[in-house]
């Protein structure tokens, strides 16, 4: 009997990673012109970043410099999700920026599913964080890492471990 390969599929990232990304869009808020003498900061924390600054346009500025120097990084940009900008005191703008760290429940479900529908004799199975993928055949796994590579539906980085 044939032995069944396997490898399971995590949301995780390496935080030094993004930390090494913020503190380049940190000095490179010190150094550009459109942001010169203006409050801008970022709050990294185990979770969350937080972004502040003066209005909305620098806000997007902001945004779109973390973005790039994430994907420099070569992290994924679904690793941030980005919450709805917020007015605070003294007409400044902030934004919570959750960090997705971890499959949870219902992407699991989700990904399971789209396995079983598109291939018949690999076996996706939910175990906490994380989803197992069997199969006898090494080949049908490499096709299943790159069938859910190409969705563009799944909100969630996704990292692929475990190959046995």
């Amino acid at each position: 009997m044939a032995k069944d390969s396997s490898f399971d599929i995590v949301s995780e990232f390496d935080f030094q990673e993004l930390r090494n990304a913020v503190d380049q869009v940190r000095k490179e808020l010190s150094t550009r012109y459109d942001f010169k003498g203006a409050e801008a900061e970022l709050d990294l924390q185990e979770a969350q970043l937080v972004l502040k600054t003066e209005d909305e346009m620098k806000l997007d500025a902001m945004r779109q410099m973390l973005l790039t120097r994430v994907v420099a990084r070569k992290l994924s940009p679904k690793i941030l999700k980005f919450e709805k900008m917020e007015s605070s005191l003294g007409g400044k703008v902030r934004q919570v920026v959750t960090l997705i760290n971890a499959l949870d429940t219902e992407n699991a479900k989700k990904i399971s599913k789209m396995i079983r529908e598109q291939f018949k004799s690999v076996k996706p199975s939910i175990q906490g964080e994380s989803v197992r993928v069997v199969s006898k055949s090494k080949d049908e796994l490499q096709d299943v890492m790159k069938f859910l590579r190409e969705q563009e539906d799944i909100e969630v980085p996704l990292v692929f471990n475990n190959y046995r």
